[in-house]
C-alpha cells in the first residue's frame, strides 16, 4: 500500500494560496481517481482507493504545516506502511514557478512541513514531489508570499505544474520506477 501525502494547511483563509499546492496535487489525483470520499482520522483528512490492483491512502494533514509529522506517523503506524511507500508533495520556494522535482530522499531544504515529518519519524529515506512557487525578491516577503494567493499568471502556471504532478503520482502508486535527476522539469517535461 502506498501513501501519498500533500501537505499544506487547513481552512479556508488558506485554501488556493501557495503553501497549499500540496493539497491542490492531491486534490487533483483524488479526482482523476475517483478517491473523492474523504473522512477525518488521524489529524488529517484520507481517501482510500486502488489504482490499477493498487491500493493507496491519501492524505492531508490538518494540524498546520509544522506539525505535518504528526498526521504523517499516525496514518502510518495504523496502516503500517514503511517510509519508502511514502511520497510527500510539497511546494518548493527554490525551484522557479513552473518546475516540478522528485527525489527519494533528502533533507527538508528549509519546508517546515517537511522538517517535521522528519523530525518525528527520523526518517529521511522517503519519497518527495517538490512543486515549484517561485521566490519573491526579497527574505522578509517570504512568509506573505507563502500564505497568499497567487496571481492569475502564476496560478495558471501552478496549475499546469500540479496537474503534471498527476503523472508522477499515478506512477508511485503503480510502482513504476520514477527517473531520478538532480535537474529539475518544467511543466512541459523540458529538463534545465
Amino acid at each position: 500500500m502506498k501513501l501519498i501525502v500533500g501537505l499544506g494547511n487547513p481552512g479556508d483563509e488558506y485554501q488556493k494560496t501557495l503553501h497549499n499546492i500540496g493539497f491542490a496535487a492531491v486534490d487533483a489525483l483524488a479526482t482523476k481517481l475517483g478517491a473523492n470520499t474523504w473522512s477525518s482520522k488521524f489529524k488529517g483528512l484520507i481517501a482510500k482507493g486502488t489504482h490499477r490492483s493498487n491500493p493507496f491512502i491519501l492524505l492531508k494533514p490538518q494540524t498546520y504545516m509544522n506539525l505535518s509529522g504528526e498526521a504523517v506517523v499516525a496514518c502510518k503506524q495504523f496502516f503500517k506502511i514503511e517510509m519508502f511507500d511514502t511520497l510527500m508533495v510539497s511546494d518548493d520556494i527554490d525551484l522557479p514557478a513552473g518546475h516540478i522535482r522528485y527525489r527519494t530522499s533528502g533533507g527538508h531544504g528549509g519546508h517546515n512541513g517537511l522538517r517535521s515529518i522528519i523530525q518525528l519519524t527520523g526518517e529521511k529515506e522517503f519519497h518527495r514531489l517538490r512543486i515549484g512557487i517561485g521566490r519573491p525578491k526579497y527574505k522578509s516577503q517570504v512568509s506573505n508570499f507563502l500564505l497568499n494567493k497567487p496571481s492569475e499568471e502564476l496560478d495558471s502556471l501552478l496549475e499546469e505544474s500540479v496537474q503534471r504532478s498527476v503523472e508522477y503520482l499515478l506512477n508511485f502508486i503503480e510502482g513504476v520506477s520514477i527517473q531520478v535527476s538532480p535537474q529539475i522539469t518544467d511543466v512541459n517535461g523540458t529538463k534545465d
